[in-house]
């Protein structure tokens, strides 16, 4: 066992040899912009973003034209929002979005409010779910576009998208969800779901950093947006810029490997998933679960009768009661974890996702979020439930400190 270990797949995802091996030729042996339509070097690359095109496009049951490049997750949440929002601002200023977001889309709908849209944030239960009824509840006529997420980067909620998406088709209203954490490590499909707009990224699932995508249904209704980065009209006019060759035949192949593992990968991650809580909840006391309950599985991984998958299968946040997460983070110096989202790890300020499901400040500040991934170990799983356990005593008998319980 090599130490440290990574256990923050939440926050990017190691890229696969098999996708660096597809990667490497681009870099400079078919090194030809794909927007050279003189050469063969240009063709070459031509083919090669084709390829990746179909590759996604088939993961999720969608057409390749409906597949638009851009540089990553953060990119294809603000092209769907504010291209969405802009282009449709004759019809209505109304949008609907989520308490426990991630940032990408929270700061997009608040640049929103200054352009004077309506942005309403629904919130969640104990869970992190919302239900169709809230959604319906809080469109009115102006609304236009709905944006939630297929699966929480936190505490690994997965929303029912299918409901959610209903009610939109129901009214005519386009719906948006930031597929980020789960595409690729749970089915998702775009027709069956009734999904409009959909933001997906490489670096979670094993593909390199830098290369993301939209989808944007072409009929049925047909999506029009505004875009917001201008010069040279590429991607169908949506997202100009010279595409990242390597990148997007890294994205293309991940998701190749992916879609074919994808449930023996669920059944592993869901064991070691059991292992990592059940080795600390019975070795540590005054540990409460974020999120959706951890799930009963079956020896061979798949999901107890009765069971439902809630949450991400390598999902697992816990709260250490009477220990300050950032000297838990520290303490655990051989371990790579993280006490929310790596892109708002700079902030003092608790989770805004374990406010919303109503967890208590100082719960709220000893969170850990345990990230499982494709090469993680049963050895690795053990030796962090140890760790976890003598950083934890060793701080609580340093600091006692006084505690809130978790809300029923």
């Amino acid at each position: 066992m090599k130490l440290p270990i990574y256990m923050d797949h939440h926050a990017t995802t190691p890229v696969d040899p098999r996708v660096l091996e597809a990667m490497l030729p681009y870099f400079t042996e078919t090194f030809g912009n794909a927007a050279s339509r003189n050469h063969v070097f240009g063709w070459e690359a031509e083919a090669a973003v084709d390829e990746a095109r179909h590759q996604i496009a088939s993961a999720m049951n969608a057409v390749d034209k409906e597949i638009v490049f851009t540089s990553g997750a953060t990119e294809s949440d603000d092209l769907a929002i504010l291209g969405a929002a802009r282009m449709y601002r004759q019809k209505g200023n109304h949008v609907v979005t989520g308490q426990t977001e991630h940032r990408a889309v929270l700061d997009t709908c608040e640049a929103l409010q200054k352009e004077g849209f309506e942005v309403t944030y629904l919130p969640v239960d104990r869970r992190g779910r919302i239900t169709p009824e809230e959604l319906r509840a809080a469109m009115t006529e102006r609304t236009i576009v709905v944006s939630l997420m297929l699966a929480n980067n936190e505490v690994g909620t997965i929303q029912p998208i299918v409901e959610l998406a209903s009610v939109c088709r129901e009214r005519g209203v386009l719906f948006h969800t930031d597929a980020v954490q789960g595409f690729g490590k749970i089915p998702f499909d775009v027709e069956l779901m009734h999904v409009d707009l959909a933001s997906v990224t490489a670096h979670k699932i094993y593909g390199p950093k830098g290369v993301g995508a939209l989808y944007v249904r072409s009929k049925n209704p047909r999506v029009r947006l505004s875009p917001i980065i201008l010069g040279g009209g590429h991607e169908r006019g949506l997202r100009s810029g010279t595409l990242n060759v390597p990148g997007i035949v890294g994205f293309g192949k991940a998701v190749e490997i992916c879609m074919a593992e994808m449930e023996t990968e669920a059944r592993r991650l869901r064991l070691l998933r059991k292992r990592l809580h059940e080795g600390i909840v019975s070795r540590v006391e005054d540990v409460s679960v974020n999120g959706p309950p951890v799930p009963e599985v079956a020896e061979d991984g798949s999901l107890a009768p009765g069971e439902r998958e809630e949450r991400l299968p390598g999902n697992l946040n816990l709260s250490f009661a009477g220990v300050e997460g950032e000297a838990l983070l520290m303490g655990l110096r051989d371990v790579a974890v993280s006490s929310g989202s790596a892109c708002t790890s700079a902030s003092l300020r608790p989770s805004h996702v374990l406010k919303a499901l109503g967890v208590p400040d100082d719960l709220a500040h000893a969170s850990i979020r345990f990230g499982l991934g494709r090469w993680n170990t049963e050895e690795e799983v053990d030796f962090t439930v140890e760790a976890v356990e003598r950083t934890v005593k060793r701080l609580r008998a340093m600091a006692p400190m006084k505690v809130s319980s978790p809300a029923p």
